[in-house]
């Protein structure tokens, strides 16, 4: 794999969305390959740190140390930060990935809706033209949930499902999750080693 030398600035946010797991392992692969990243969670991401994760989220600042501790390039935002540079669109930024994205905050972008941090960043991300990667975990999906993945795709969006793929033989849970990181990071173009891509060739 080529080292990455350009480091990146991205918004990271977790929804309550099932799959929180997806969006620790992607946090953590950008602040160990040194790129900063502005990270937002919504109460109900919270709860599932609790439930799927087995966290005590009880002290909010110490769970956050727990999983991403040591980092200077990681920047928590809470909800409604209106201050953090990511709700601006001056600020320099490489672009913002949900993941997990829930429904009912997937249907808020992509009707304009901006009632807190998160949406406001997804929200400037549309308007600057800038990367906005969507990682939906809902099934089954109904008309709605389609329309507003068809809405925001319509609008500049990436939608990347998560959806583990089973060519490169998956041997562990590990092996799955690092499958749909993976996915996500090559949408935000950084380097990675996650997985044995088709045809037997590195990442």
């Amino acid at each position: 794999m080529t080292q990455q030398t350009n480091k990146k600035v991205l918004t990271v946010a977790i929804t309550g969305a099932s799959g929180a797991v997806y969006g620790v392992r992607f946090v953590q692969e950008l602040l160990r390959q040194g790129h900063t990243v502005h990270f937002v969670l919504t109460g109900a991401a919270w709860q599932v740190f609790h439930y799927e994760l087995q966290l005590d989220t009880t002290d909010q600042e110490k769970c956050l140390e727990k999983l991403f501790g040591g980092y200077k390039n990681f920047h928590y935002h809470t909800q409604q930060d209106f201050s953090a540079p990511i709700a601006s669109g001056s600020a320099k930024s490489d672009g913002m990935i949900i993941i997990p994205c829930s429904m009912g905050t997937l249907a808020k972008i992509a009707h304009g809706i901006s009632s807190n941090l998160l949406e406001r960043s997804a929200d400037v991300v549309l308007k600057e033209r800038r990367k906005l990667v969507i990682v939906p975990r809902e099934t089954p999906l109904n008309s709605i949930h389609l329309e507003n993945m068809k809405r925001l795709s319509d609008l500049g969006g990436l939608i990347v499902p998560a959806m583990p793929g089973f060519y490169h033989n998956p041997e562990s849970m590990d092996d799955m999750i690092n499958f749909v990181v993976g996915k996500v990071l090559d949408q935000v173009d950084v380097d990675h080693n996650l997985f044995t891509r088709w045809g037997g060739g590195e990442s």
